[in-house]
């Protein structure tokens, strides 16, 4: 409150000059400069040439009144948001991540599901669906309103780790590189590698729980919960069916981070050029980045879904000679199985539903992560300026 007593004493000020209104006038003015807060250049010349006119006050009380002032306007000022990197800790990176890594796939959960059953390249009859909308009804009617959430949990316990290395290595990296490729600017280039080595870390952690999560969202999934999915899996197919897709999935996720993250900063520098916290500007460019993105890699998306859930249809029909194919492992023997059983139109499988999911999921994730990193950041930056005015006092 000690920028209310500095306004009342500039009035005190004003009204004791007598009828001068020019001294008046100028307090006046002063005042209005304040309020507006872009007084702070000229109030040291202004209230040392008024300090005579007030009775009784002494020279140390206009130092205290300036000091008070400054306070009030320091208070007021924003930390540098975009220079976080500097200002804040690894942990600040990793806690903003798994939040938004979290809420992202918590709540586009059931979309997922749906994208995973439309990628089907042998669906049950019982699970043909026209649309997304279609599929999320059907399956709430047939199977229960909780069927579409079957597999969240792996989900959500994969999603916090996973994302808090995402986004702690890529706001790290990117900083590092964009210095070495183009100092005190922007890089695509190096925006483009941070996603990707980001990506490497991500999906290390993530690739199992992808697994688990896609054969318990297929239809008439034989597993009754996360552990016995778990369980099973590794008794059937061993710790490597944890793993069967990484190199596809890689192959997938490296262009497609490379795509989001370009694009991302791409329209950061058109809607937000000053880089400052707006929502609406990190909703707007997270979703068209991540439709992009999403459509651009939707092939290989196909494929990682065959590989994951090793769909027994699909398995059934590519007999050959020498009987059923086992298992489908690697990518060409996935990219054969798709073009087998499907054709050309097999790899755009569940494109639809792989855009809707992307579009909200990414626009969620941006938005989650930069308020969080932008909390974390004016938190930290106030306990520093007040740890350094209890170190003057």
């Amino acid at each position: 409150m000690e920028t209310d007593g500095f306004v009342r004493r500039r009035r005190m000020t004003a009204e004791t000059t007598g009828n001068d209104p020019g001294v008046a006038g100028a307090s006046a003015g002063a005042e209005v400069r304040w309020l507006g807060g872009r007084f702070w250049g000229v109030s040291e010349s202004i209230v040392g040439s008024l300090t005579p006119r007030i009775g009784g006050e002494t020279e140390i009380q206009t130092v205290d009144l300036i000091r008070s002032a400054q306070d009030a306007q320091s208070e007021d000022s924003e930390p540098d948001y975009e220079g976080l990197p500097q200002g804040a800790s690894t942990s600040t990176h990793m806690l903003a991540g798994a939040v938004a890594g979290i809420m992202e796939h918590c709540l586009m959960f059931p979309i997922d599901c749906v994208k995973t059953r439309m990628q089907s390249l042998q669906p049950d009859p019982a699970a043909r669906y026209r649309n997304v909308m279609d599929a999320l009804r059907r399956i709430v009617a047939t199977e229960g309103i909780w069927r579409p959430l079957r597999g969240l949990n792996a989900t959500a316990i994969g999603a916090g780790p996973a994302h808090a290395l995402y986004f702690a290595s890529y706001e790290k990296l990117k900083k590092t590189l964009s210095d070495v490729i183009h100092p005190g600017a922007n890089s695509h280039l190096a925006n483009g590698t941070a996603g990707c080595v980001a990506t490497l870390l991500h999906d290390a952690v993530m690739n199992p729980a992808e697994v688990v999560k896609q054969r318990m969202q297929m239809y008439n999934s034989p597993y009754r919960g996360v552990l016995d999915c778990v369980r099973a899996v590794w008794q059937k197919e061993g710790p490597t069916a944890f793993y069967r897709s990484y190199t596809t999935q890689l192959t997938m996720n490296v262009p497609f981070q490379a795509l989001h993250f370009m694009t991302y900063e791409y329209l950061q520098e058109l809607l937000n050029p000053h880089r400052q916290y707006n929502p609406s500007s990190h909703m707007l460019s997270g979703a068209l980045a991540g439709a992009i993105a999403a459509a651009s890699t939707t092939p290989l998306d196909v494929c990682k879904t065959l590989l994951n859930t090793q769909e027994s249809l699909a398995l059934g029909s590519m007999s050959s000679g020498k009987g059923a194919h086992r298992h489908i492992s690697g990518l060409a023997h996935a990219f054969r199985t798709v073009y087998r059983l499907g054709g050309l139109r097999g790899f755009f499988k569940g494109v639809q539903a792989r855009v809707i999911y992307q579009m909200p999921s990414t626009a969620i994730s941006w938005s989650v992560y930069e308020f969080f990193k932008y909390g974390l950041t004016k938190h930290q930056h106030n306990k520093r300026r007040t740890q350094q005015m209890e170190a003057e006092m």
